[in-house]
C-alpha cells in the first residue's frame, strides 16, 4: 500500500517591517538526499566557505556560525535585509547548485533570535550537532564550523 504524501508547504520567511537588518537568525538548508554525505568533504567545504565569504564581503548577510553536516547545514547569520532575506538564501542556494553541483532541497528553515533567546545558546546547539548524531565525541573535533564575526 503506497500512501502519498502532503504536498509540502512553502515557508514565507516574512520578514516584519520592524526587524532590523543585522538581526540574527538561525537557518537550517538540508541537502538532497537527506543520509548522504555530500557536505562533509574538504573541496566541497572549501567551496562553500569561499561562496559565504563572499555574499559577506558583498554586504548581503554576516554569517556568525556555520556548521556543515553530511546532509545539512546550520547557521547563525544577519542580514542585510534590504538586498532580501529570501532573495540572498535562494541566490545562495542557486549558485552553489549551479557552481558547485549541490542538490539543496526547496525552501530553507528560519528563525529569528529575540531578545529572550541566547545567541550561545544557538551556537552551543549548533556546535552538539555532530556530537547528538555520534559523528565525533567532542565537538571540538568536528572541522566543518567555522565562527566568523561577533
Amino acid at each position: 500500500m503506497t500512501t502519498e504524501l502532503p504536498d509540502r508547504k512553502k515557508l514565507p520567511h516574512d520578514v516584519p517591517s520592524w526587524v532590523q537588518s543585522g538581526s540574527i537568525w538561525f537557518i537550517t538548508i538540508n541537502f538532497l538526499p537527506r543520509g548522504v554525505n555530500r557536505l562533509c568533504h574538504s573541496d566541497v567545504s572549501s567551496a562553500i566557505r569561499k561562496s559565504v565569504c563572499f555574499n559577506a564581503e558583498r554586504g548581503l548577510w554576516w554569517p556568525h556560525v556555520i556548521m556543515l553536516m553530511p546532509d545539512h547545514l546550520h547557521g547563525l547569520f544577519g542580514f542585510n535585509l534590504e538586498a532580501g532575506f529570501r532573495k540572498t538564501v535562494s541566490d545562495w542556494k542557486h549558485y552553489t547548485a549551479h557552481e558547485m553541483g549541490l542538490c539543496w532541497q526547496r525552501d530553507f528553515f528560519d528563525h529569528r533570535l529575540r531578545k529572550d533567546e541566547s545567541f550561545d545558546e544557538k551556537a552551543h546547539y549548533i556546535r552538539q550537532n555532530p556530537v547528538r548524531k555520534g559523528l565525533v565525541n567532542k565537538a571540538e573535533e568536528w572541522p566543518y564550523l567555522w565562527t566568523m564575526v561577533r
